[in-house]
C-alpha cells in the first residue's frame, strides 16, 4: 500500500487538502504462536514504540470523499525505543489510509478503522549461531502490516487526541526462511495537530451520480522470490494472471479469472530427479474482488482453487488467499504488492505489474 501513496504524495501541496502531523507512543505484547520457542521470546520481548505520520485530507466533494465520509491518507514512520537481542529495534516507513465511521465534522468524537503498509527494517533475524531461537523473522528487510481500530476527539479546531489498537504484523512473505511472522498488538495514545489554514469539511452532503454496469479484463504479471528451507538460497516466484470484472457500484469491482504459477530451481532445491514443465507449474481458477478506496487506489482480494499443483513447490492446500495494494494509472496501467498465502502461510510476495482494459470501450 506505501506503493500507492508515494504516487499520490505531490497531492499533499494542494490546497484543497488539510494537512496534519500526528504524534504517538505505542506498547503491547508480541505475541506468540504457541511454540516453546515462542513463548520464550515473548516473555523476553518488551515492545514500545514511537510513531509519526504526516496526513492529508481531501476536503473538495468528490463521489468517494462522501462514500468514505471524507478519508485520510498519509505516510509515517514507527520505530521500537528499545533494542531487543531477539529482534532487535523493529522500525518502519509506510503509508496509510483511516476510514471514519461517520463524518468528522458532526461529533467531537470519531471512531474508525485504518491500515497501515510499508517496509520494515532493522530486525535482528534467525542466526543459527548467533539467535538461533529467533525463527519468527529471517531477514532484515521485511513487509510491513498493521490493520485496526480508533477514536479520536477534538479538544480544540486544530488539535485531536487519539488512542488506537490493532495487529502489528512483519514478514519477509517467505523470501528467507524462517518466516513465522512477528505479530505485534500494541495500544497507541497520541495528538494529531492540524497543519496550515482550517479547511473545514463541507456540511451539505455530495449527490452521488448513479452508476452504470461496467466490465473489464484485467492482465498481471506477478513477481517474486522465495526460500523453501531454512540456509537455502532464494528462487524467483511467478507468475501471470488475467481476470474478467463486474464493475456494478463505485466501491467494488468482482470476478473469475485464472492464475499460472512457475517455480525455479527444482533441480537445485530437489536434485537427483527429473522434473518437467508441469512439475514447475501450477494453474487455478480465481475469484476477484476489488475494494476501491480512490479512483486510483483500490486492494484487490483473491481465493483461487488449483485445477492443478504440486507440493514440491510449498503449494500444500488446495486453495490460496490473496490480499494487497493496487495503483491504477491514467494509461490504464497499474502496479502493487500483494501476499499470495496458503491457510494464511505466506507463499510468496506478488510485486505485479498489468493492464486493464474495458470491454465493450471503443
Amino acid at each position: 500500500m506505501g506503493l500507492a501513496f508515494i504516487f499520490s504524495f505531490s497531492s499533499f501541496a494542494q490546497s484543497e487538502f488539510q494537512k496534519s502531523f500526528n504524534f504517538s507512543l505505542e506498547s503491547g505484547p508480541l505475541l506468540s504462536n504457541g511454540t516453546d520457542w515462542g513463548n520464550e521470546i515473548k516473555d523476553l520481548v518488551k515492545y514500545r514504540a514511537v510513531d509519526f505520520q504526516l496526513a492529508w485530507r481531501k476536503n473538495t466533494k468528490t463521489i468517494y470523499n462522501s462514500l468514505y465520509r471524507y478519508p485520510t491518507f498519509g505516510i509515517g514512520y514507527n520505530s521500537s525505543i528499545l533494542y531487543e537481542k531477539e529482534i532487535g529495534r523493529p522500525m518502519a516507513i509506510y503509508g496509510f489510509f483511516e476510514i471514519p465511521f461517520s463524518r468528522p465534522n458532526q461529533n467531537k468524537l470519531n471512531f474508525g478503522y485504518f491500515s497501515q503498509m510499508g517496509l520494515g527494517f532493522n530486525l535482528k533475524p534467525f542466526d543459527p549461531d548467533l539467535n538461533p531461537n529467533n525463527l519468527y523473522i529471517g531477514s532484515y528487510l521485511n513487509c510491513y502490516a498493521y490493520l485496526g481500530g480508533y477514536a479520536k476527539y477534538a479538544i480544540h479546531e486544530r488539535v485531536d487526541i487519539r488512542a488506537s489498537f490493532g495487529l502489528k504484523h512483519f514478514s519477509n512473505g517467505s523470501i528467507k526462511k524462517p518466516n513465522s511472522g512477528i505479530n505485534l498488538f500494541p495500544l497507541k495514545v497520541g495528538v494529531s495537530i492540524k497543519l496550515g489554514e482550517i479547511k473545514p469539511i463541507p456540511y451539505d452532503r455530495f449527490e452521488i451520480p448513479s452508476k452504470e454496469l461496467k466490465k473489464y479484463w484485467n492482465f498481471s504479471l506477478y513477481t517474486g522470490m522465495k526460500s523453501y528451507e531454512i540456509n537455502d538460497p532464494s528462487y524467483f516466484r511467478g507468475g501471470v494472471g488475467v481476470n474478467y470484472l463486474f464493475e456494478p457500484a463505485y466501491k467494488y469491482r468482482l470476478g473469475l479469472g485464472l492464475d499460472f504459477f512457475w517455480a525455479q530451481g527444482m533441480d537445485q532445491r530437489i536434485p537427483g530427479n527429473e522434473y518437467g514443465f508441469k512439475d514447475q507449474t501450477s494453474l487455478a481458477v480465481v475469484g476477484s474482488w476489488e475494494w476501491q478506496l480512490t479512483e486510483k487506489l483500490y486492494v484487490p482480494i483473491g481465493l483461487g482453487v488449483y485445477l492443478y499443483r504440486n507440493e514440491l513447490n510449498q503449494e500444500f492446500t488446495g486453495y490460496y488467499e490473496r490480499i494487497g495494494a493496487r495503483y491504477r494509472f491514467d494509461n490504464n496501467m497499474f502496479a502493487g504488492l500483494q501476499i499470495k498465502a496458503h491457510k494464511a502461510k505466506a507463499d510468496f510476495f506478488e510485486f505485479t505489474v498489468g493492464y486493464t482494459i474495458q470491454s465493450g470501450e471503443k
